[in-house]
């Protein structure tokens, strides 16, 4: 009989769950077993504030797994990998993407429009607080690390101290909690992360017939937009904690299907928030994404990166992947 495919993932309820729907759905495709294997990473054992630990915190010891040949194949979060390629490792799938946009979890049922001056509003991002200062809703933002159920606590429990946080809507789909949600926010409002809401299914490059058997799980829409988005991202030289935002859409355009992509920079404080779009060809993904960047950058990006230690008044930054 053949071995099960071991797959690496992180133990987080989020992780697992991810990791769970990736095994299942390729058990169904393709007849092969799979068995999920816990790696922990430094981003797990640390409490400090995901800047100070370094990009790819998160994926690390789980591409230090896949080397070493202790698993066979990994599922990560796709927003949370560095956007420098990983020596001998290949992106096999990006299944198809949840919704990337971001969710607001309120007392009383409230929206954010609802909620009053000196609201206390918890978040992990960096881009969050950026955004939700530029509202210019005199919102206290407080910086918040944790797992999911660990965030809801702070706003549902029987010890809540916050009237509201921001989290991934993928992450609550993914787990089950859509029902907690009080309002899914509009990319006006607050552009998501890149590639948030995606998933990045990695291999060695070298085992060509995993990447074949994975291939089978990709979504090309899905790969698309966020190879733009990524592609904005690394241009721009900065990390998955930095503020800034993408998303990209596909839709049919005049010729055909399009890429329609929204880029944001937003200074920690909010105070300035640059932001602009760019359309093209699916095929043309990259290049979007880099073209849009340097818009950007001609614009000041660069400047308001330099920024990014600087959280605002009564904030620090803190990382995220929920």
């Amino acid at each position: 009989m053949t071995a099960p495919l071991r797959l690496g993932t992180r133990g987080s309820a989020l992780a697992m769950a991810q990791s769970g729907h990736v095994a299942a759905a390729l058990t169904a495709a393709t007849g092969r077993e799979v068995e999920l294997v816990e790696v922990v990473t430094a981003g797990d054992r640390s409490t400090a504030p995901v800047h100070r630990l370094g990009v790819g915190v998160f994926v690390s010891a789980l591409r230090d797994a896949l080397t070493a040949g202790t698993i066979d194949f990994a599922v990560h979060s796709y927003k949370d990998l560095p956007t420098a390629a990983a020596a001998g490792l290949h992106i096999a799938a990006v299944p198809q993407r949840q919704d990337p946009r971001d969710a607001l979890v309120a007392r009383d049922g409230r929206t954010l429009a609802e909620l009053p001056p000196g609201a206390r509003v918890g978040t992990g991002a960096l881009r969050r607080i950026a955004q939700l200062h530029a509202l210019g809703m005199q919102l206290e933002v407080t910086p918040i690390r944790g797992n999911v159920d660990t965030r809801l606590g702070r706003v549902l429990g029987p010890d809540a101290d916050l009237d509201a946080v921001v989290l991934a809507r993928a992450g609550l789909a993914r787990l089950g909690r859509t029902d907690v949600i009080t309002e899914t926010l509009d990319p006006m409002l607050m552009l998501p992360a890149p590639a948030q809401g995606a998933l990045a299914v990695e291999c060695r490059i070298d085992d060509q017939d995993l990447v074949e058997l994975l291939g089978v799980l990709d979504h090309a829409p899905s790969r698309a937009a966020v190879i733009a988005e990524r592609a904005l991202l690394a241009t721009l030289e900065a990390g998955c904690s930095a503020p800034v935002a993408a998303y990209g859409e596909l839709a049919e355009g005049d010729a055909g299907e399009e890429i329609y992509l929204r880029g944001a920079v937003i200074s920690p404080d909010g105070t300035r928030d640059l932001r602009l779009s760019r359309t093209g060809t699916p095929a043309d993904a990259a290049e979007i994404g880099k073209a849009l960047a340097a818009e950007l950058l001609e614009l000041g990006a660069d400047s308001i990166l330099g920024q990014e230690g600087h959280a605002g008044p009564g904030t620090q930054q803190f990382g995220s992947t929920e």
